[in-house]
């Protein structure tokens, strides 16, 4: 095998100021130091794994994150969460759209400022 482990993931974002309140403050994710790359990021640590935000120009082209309904089914990322129930309602106090499972399944999703779907996911019991 070639790939041993995930060792970052990438969001291209319109609105870096946007993104680092949606990563850092909402998700709680510690900001690492990023060297000069010549085009403006942040990048945070989440476990073992890196997450870095890529502020795209203008008119670039970077994908396009889902459109519609939020969905399970689109392309994400999955971040641990330890309290399904307390993190569920922190999110709707903040206003940000929930597509809940259960406690019991522990899963759920929501979106960042580029409309990328991100799922939390808490342990099992």
């Amino acid at each position: 095998m070639i790939a041993t482990r995930v060792h970052h993931i990438s969001f291209a974002v319109r609105d870096l100021a946007a993104a680092r309140g949606f990563y850092e403050d909402l998700l709680g994710l510690e900001a690492i130091p990023r060297p000069e790359l010549g085009i403006p990021g942040a990048w945070y640590r989440s476990g073992a794994c890196e997450v870095h935000l890529i502020e795209t120009p203008a008119g670039a082209p970077a994908g396009a994150p889902p459109r519609g309904p939020l969905s399970p089914l689109a392309n994400h990322q999955a971040f641990a969460i330890e309290d399904y129930a307390k993190v569920r309602d922190a999110l709707r106090a903040r206003g940000v759209e929930v597509l809940e499972t259960s406690p019991e399944r522990g899963q759920m999703w929501i979106r960042d400022p580029d409309g990328n779907v991100i799922e939390l996911i808490a342990p099992r019991g």
